[in-house]
């Protein structure tokens, strides 16, 4: 709870920050010189409201999105030797960690992936797919264990949720004023809003959106990176590059992990190019080589 706290007291400072910036030099004034008669001071609160709610409302019902979306079963009484593992596996990791167990489960896919999701770090879900189980050793996926709980040992899934949620703000914000940059300067519109500015509206904010996503990739990336160093800390780093290795000898199979878990899975698939900045994971050789650098 006192991360959620401190990053909205730090986003409601940047909204802050951008009104006032937006105030000294004159954007307001300019807007009206140009015919366009907005409040800049209230479209943005009213965009941080908005923004933030769609991705605090997506944070709070993660666990259940991504039991539906995977068809996760969690593992409530074991049935197998594996299941066992499973959970003494996560509950010493947990223990190691200083989190408290989160649910574990397994849903049916052969590619070699696992995610961690929830709404805190104390109420979360830890997910391996069949195909990891079935085809990596017990270290391997130790590791791999390991590395979802260092998600929720950092607090990534707040972190990743209000960093969307400044996106969302500034996103819809510039969005609504190229709306009415277009529908009062381009297309004269001076009885309220024409269709010029709900079609300039959406079709900014499906283009800002896109671009926008770098954004928040980057940060995904950045904690990508921590998570294996928790993982290396928690099952050995031997173990860890051990478990990215394999997961590179399987890099031509298909990733089926919905986008809203991508961020928080082992295995993030390979882009080229400039889609290399949508990229929700590093390239697994950064990833090998930051481990083997970390000793």
């Amino acid at each position: 709870m006192m991360r959620i706290l401190l990053f909205l007291a730090t986003n409601l400072a940047v909204v802050l920050i951008a009104s006032i910036t937006l105030s000294l030099f004159g954007f307001n004034g300019f807007m009206a010189a140009n015919g366009v008669d907005l409040n800049l001071n209230q479209l943005l609160v009213f965009c941080a409201v908005f923004g933030f709610a769609g991705s605090l409302f997506s944070l709070f019902i993660s666990k259940w999105m991504a039991k539906m979306s995977t068809s996760t079963q969690v593992i409530t009484q074991p049935r197998t030797r594996h299941e066992q593992w499973l959970l003494q596996t996560v509950e010493e990791l947990s223990r190691e960690a200083g989190i408290k167990m989160p649910e574990v489960g397994i849903f049916p896919a052969y590619e070699a992936n696992a995610f961690a999701t929830g709404w805190n770090k104390n109420d979360a879900l830890v997910a391996v797919s069949q195909g990891m189980l079935e085809r990596f050793s017990y270290d391997e996926v130790k590791a791999v264990l390991a590395h979802e709980i260092g998600h929720v040992a950092n607090g990534d899934m707040v972190t990743l949720a209000l960093v969307q949620g400044v996106v969302n703000t500034f996103v819809m914000f510039f969005a609504r004023i190229i709306g009415n940059f277009v529908d009062k300067v381009i297309f004269k519109n001076e009885g309220g809003r024409g269709i010029a500015y709900f079609v300039a509206t959406i079709f900014a904010e499906l283009v800002l959106g896109f671009l926008a996503s770098a954004i928040t990739m980057w940060f995904s990336r950045k904690r990508e990176f921590r998570a294996d160093e928790a993982g290396a800390r928690l099952a050995g780093t031997g173990a860890m590059i051990a478990a990215l290795q394999h997961l590179r000898s399987e890099q031509g199979l298909p990733v089926h992990m919905p986008d809203s878990l991508t961020a928080f899975g082992i295995n993030g698939g390979i882009k080229q190019g400039m889609a290399r900045l949508f990229m929700s994971h590093p390239p697994l050789e950064e990833r090998i080589d930051a481990l083997r650098r970390r000793g």
